[in-house]
């Protein structure tokens, strides 16, 4: 078992800063459309035509489902020869329907309106007991957490869950926020944290750790629907992070090769994947050589981040 990091005094209970500018233009977005649709109803039926009101507002608020549905049929069309088994039409069917109802969820209300519901959880009683930082992925902020925060306060574990700015960045800049994160905690509860990460954020560690990690500051790490080997999607991405993140890209490339050298994360390290994830594919490119790499079967991208089974390899991480 690692060896503890030695004791420093417990930091009080910290409410994240504020919410940041994801969760300002997602508020902007999501009231937007709901203004837009509003608006073109109120003329629709000004002019006695019910049926095209209803049709304008459902694109304008459920438009989004055509895209879900559009990357399940990319992740169809490039499975190719990947190892993973490929989704049956109707897991995909069953996984697209499921993100259709997890995204507004997330995008709409946990990011812009409650990002900060949950605060850190620090308390001075902190010391001795494991705590875990929570990283998440891209063009979310730390509101993707928020049911793991509730029940992480509810059995009082000490937690840090981070908001990862610039948005729109390197993931190499977000670095610095993972290392305070660590710092706040290893403070607080002298011991190794646990640290889960959804999707980007499984980057932003493995880039962290290449830097700061040495050997004994993660006591496990879980990554769920992490691009470790890059995803196809990313070519379309025109972002820093995005680039990063394509398939064989010169930044992944450099990190193996700093990883190489350092004592590697894989080995403490499991990782989620899904032959239906619609962001990260091919499946398997969610998989890290070394690894404990599961697969969660029939489950979207944001879905996996609230599956049971990742939150239960959580509960067993944390036991003495």
């Amino acid at each position: 078992m690692p060896r503890p990091v030695p004791a420093v005094p417990a930091m009080p209970v910290v409410r994240p800063p504020g919410p940041g500018r994801l969760a300002r233009l997602q508020q902007a977005l999501t009231l937007g459309a709901l203004l837009a649709a509003l608006a073109w109803a109120a003329v629709c039926l000004r002019h006695g035509q019910p049926g095209l009101a209803a049709a304008g507002a459902a694109v304008l608020l459920g438009g989004y489902a055509a895209v879900l549905g559009f990357e399940m049929l990319l992740l169809t069309a490039t499975h190719a020869r990947d190892p993973c088994p490929r989704a049956s039409p109707g897991a995909l069917m069953r996984a697209w329907w499921g993100e259709v109802l997890t995204a507004p969820k997330v995008f709409c209300w946990r990011q812009p309106f409650r990002s900060q519901s949950w605060p850190d959880r620090l308390p001075q009683q902190a010391s001795g007991r494991r705590g875990v930082l929570l990283i998440h992925g891209f063009v979310c902020n730390r509101g993707l957490w928020n049911p793991w925060l509730a029940r992480l306060t509810t059995q009082g574990t000490p937690f840090v869950a981070v908001n990862l700015e610039p948005v729109f960045g390197t993931i190499d800049a977000t670095v610095a926020v993972v290392e305070e994160g660590m710092r706040r905690l290893e403070a607080a509860t002298g011991m190794q944290p646990v640290v889960v990460a959804h999707s980007m954020g499984g980057l932003v560690l493995r880039r962290w750790w290449a830097e700061h990690g040495g050997g004994s500051r993660v006591h496990h790490a879980i990554s769920i629907g992490t691009p470790h080997q890059g995803t196809w999607l990313a070519r379309w991405g025109h972002s820093a992070n995005a680039r990063q993140m394509q398939i064989d890209s010169p930044w992944l490339r450099n990190l193996a090769q700093r990883e190489a050298v350092s004592t590697p994360l894989a080995g403490r390290m499991t990782c989620f994947y899904s032959h239906c994830d619609n962001i990260v594919f091919p499946p398997s490119r969610a998989t890290l050589p070394g690894a404990d790499n599961r697969h969660l079967p029939g489950l979207a991208h944001v879905q996996m981040a609230d599956a049971p089974e990742p939150w239960a390899e959580l509960q067993y991480r944390l036991l003495p």
